[in-house]
């Protein structure tokens, strides 16, 4: 089952709030038992493996070029890393990344 936006985005804010799960609830007006049965959906779809995609804005003055002969680095929340070369095409990795979504 696929996780809605809206709570994975209270999970990761949960997450990075260092709160309790109940005070976070209570701040948020979110039903309590409802949070945790969403953490627990979300919690069983990071351990299927199925990769939670987080959306990324990059702008102009962000972008730095990679050194050369430095591989592209993908970390993932899960602790997976994949390191790709730098040769691989943009195209590439876009058919990659929609592959593991």
């Amino acid at each position: 089952m696929p996780i809605p936006k809206r709570w994975r985005d209270h999970i990761e804010a949960w997450q990075d709030s260092g709160l309790k799960q109940a005070d976070y609830c209570r701040q948020h007006d979110i039903n309590y038992k409802t949070f945790i049965a969403r953490l627990s959906d979300y919690r069983r779809a990071c351990e299927k493996g199925k990769p939670v995609l987080i959306p990324v804005t990059i702008t102009k003055e962000a972008v730095a070029p990679l050194p050369e002969a430095q591989p592209f680095v993908l970390l993932l929340r899960q602790g997976h890393r994949l390191e790709l070369p730098e040769s691989v095409s943009a195209q590439w990795l876009s058919v990659l990344l929609r592959g593991l979504g």
